[in-house]
């Protein structure tokens, strides 16, 4: 799913409407909003009204989710909408780690993908496709809901997974990991990591094979790579996923800097 985010001095809602009835032409669109809980054209899980456009949408607010159910961080709507959408709009929350559509000089976090000086000089068009270069928002659940939709689905009697996630540190002395950072030898990952999945797919008894490394800053606690396997049998769904993280680690070139509560410093310059 490619996720987008808008910050804008004001009438962040128009703006984001603006985009997701854009991107709706091209797909699946789910639509966050940091909003006062007004719920306009706000429509939820449980929800059985068909929203807008084909639009599924969340409003959050300090509290969490606005619409009936339990409490949803920004996190936590991205992960459900990541498993059916093509694409995400997030009206506000400048503090998340997103690719931004951004007028103005307003300050945010994540990658800014396109910028304006006003609103009403913001081609939609021009930002939809800048969005493109943008790494997609996947986890876990977005992948194994991938692979569940293979046409080999009805043929396979297991689904294996692994997480790979930042840790504190390594042994009970070490200077503890505030956070990583990743970046990626563009274009020659990405072909590294289809031949991977290419070989391990071409495996009799494998019928789907998503992997996702994500690059960026990534804190703590967070999750770093997933690998997820649909197979006809665990004992090959297990070992294609043990084979394809060992061969992503080995063969796809990605960099990784390490950030401690004493130093810095990337991981492959390390003697």
């Amino acid at each position: 799913m490619q996720v987008l985010g808008i910050v804008a001095p004001e009438d962040t809602r128009t703006l984001a409407d603006r985009v997701a009835d854009r991107l709706a032409e091209r797909g699946s669109v789910g639509v966050v909003r940091d909003g006062d809980g007004s719920g306009d054209e706000t429509h939820h899980a449980d929800d059985s009204s068909t929203p807008p456009a084909g639009r599924t949408g969340y409003d959050l607010g300090e509290d969490g989710w606005r619409a009936s159910g339990p409490d949803l961080s920004l996190p936590d709507a991205l992960d459900r909408l990541a498993r059916e959408h093509e694409y995400a709009v997030v009206a506000g929350f400048p503090s998340a780690r997103i690719p931004r559509l951004v007028v103005g000089d307003e300050p945010c976090r994540g990658e800014v993908v396109y910028r304006a000086p006003t609103a009403d000089d913001v081609d939609v068009e021009a930002a939809i496709d800048a969005l493109a270069d943008a790494e997609p928002y996947e986890t876990l659940g977005s992948l194994v809901a991938r692979v569940k939709r293979s046409p080999e689905a009805e043929r396979a009697g297991a689904i294996a997974t692994f997480i790979g996630r930042v840790r504190a540190r390594d042994a009970p002395d070490d200077d503890r990991t505030e956070r990583l950072e990743f970046e990626r030898y563009e274009g020659v990952a990405e072909k590294r990591l289809a031949t991977i999945r290419g070989e391990l797919e071409a495996r009799d008894g494998v019928f789907a094979v998503r992997m996702h490394h994500r690059t960026g800053v990534i804190d703590y606690g967070d999750d770093i790579v997933f690998v997820v396997v649909l197979a006809g049998h665990r004992e090959e769904a297990f070992r294609a996923v043990e084979d394809g993280i060992n061969r992503l680690k080995a063969e796809v070139p990605i960099f990784k800097k390490e950030v401690t509560d004493a130093e810095e410093f990337w991981v492959h310059e390390r003697p």
